[in-house]
């Protein structure tokens, strides 16, 4: 019978299986759908659609940087346990060598990675490890000098906060500095220009009118107003915050004195906006005792 690819298809979404995986029960089992879902049951590789309803609002981001080139990779898991894992680190590890060579995470997904694409592989890693996987977000950068810095590291180039620097010019040191200062801050956008314009927007009219309350003339009121945005935008741009290596001087300013010029940032915290479903430890061991 011929393996047709609605046939993978209409596999994949009844087992949660890789498409190569898929396709080699189908060829297997000359194409009868339910033989084919018994060959991935007994190979383990349908436990995977069990845990697809899971949240994973863990797991670790990855860096990689060469040349003038960086990236970041958010891979996720349900515990904080399979983060510690060997085995979950060196496929973290591989799909962030994999993303060197991509532009976004769709690429990444469909990318190949010894021979299965990366979502298979990640597949078939949930159906080892036992936990819902995922790889949520790629981020990429590009400069002269491109640097990485990982917040609390589990292991070499991963953990739970990624951060990339572009800089213009040659780095002396200044580069994982304000990579670190991003990390403990986690600035808005590099400036004003980029700063997303119905925030800007939002805070302009909070600040009119808490002004306006004020009953001070309508001049005095533009003054108050343009000074207040003015340190709003100071507090949330990198180039414009205070420097957390030396206050005294802003981001911007550190960067020109070190002789650089900062041309962007990436920021990537694992499980960053994802809402998390509170369990009671009860409910935990009891979901876990039935698989």
């Amino acid at each position: 019978m011929a393996i047709t690819a609605a046939l993978v298809k209409e596999l994949r979404d009844t087992t949660g299986a890789g498409m190569m995986d898929a396709k080699k029960a189908l060829t297997e089992t000359d194409g009868d759908m339910d033989a084919a879902v018994d060959w991935l049951r007994t190979k383990g590789l349908a436990k995977a659609a069990k845990k697809s309803g899971r949240t994973a609002a863990e797991g670790l981001v990855a860096v990689k940087v060469e040349g003038g080139k960086g990236v970041a990779v958010e891979v996720n898991s349900e515990t904080d346990f399979v983060g510690k894992n060997a085995e979950f680190q060196e496929m973290v590890a591989g799909i962030a060598d994999v993303a060197m060579g991509v532009s976004d995470v769709d690429a990444l997904k469909a990318a190949d990675m010894g021979g299965k694409t990366v979502e298979d592989v990640v597949t078939a890693k949930v159906a080892t490890i036992g936990e819902n996987m995922s790889v949520r977000r790629m981020a990429a950068l590009q400069g002269d000098t491109v640097v990485s810095y990982v917040h609390n590291a589990v292991t070499d180039g991963m953990g739970k906060i990624g951060v990339l620097v572009a800089l213009k010019g040659d780095d002396n040191g200044i580069g994982k500095q304000i990579a670190m200062h991003i990390a403990a801050v986690n600035p808005a956008s590099l400036g004003a220009d980029d700063l997303d314009p119905t925030v800007v927007e939002r805070e302009k009219q909070v600040l009119t009118e808490q002004a306006r309350e004020s009953g001070k003339p309508e001049q005095v009121i533009e003054k108050m107003i343009e000074g207040r945005m003015k340190k709003f935008l100071s507090e949330v741009t990198l180039l414009g915050q205070s420097f957390v290596v030396n206050p005294d001087l802003t981001v911007e300013a550190a960067a020109k004195e070190a002789g650089v010029e900062v041309l962007g940032f990436k920021r990537l915290e694992v499980g960053e906006g994802i809402e998390k479903v509170e369990e009671d430890f009860a409910a935990e061991v009891a979901k876990a005792a039935q698989g």
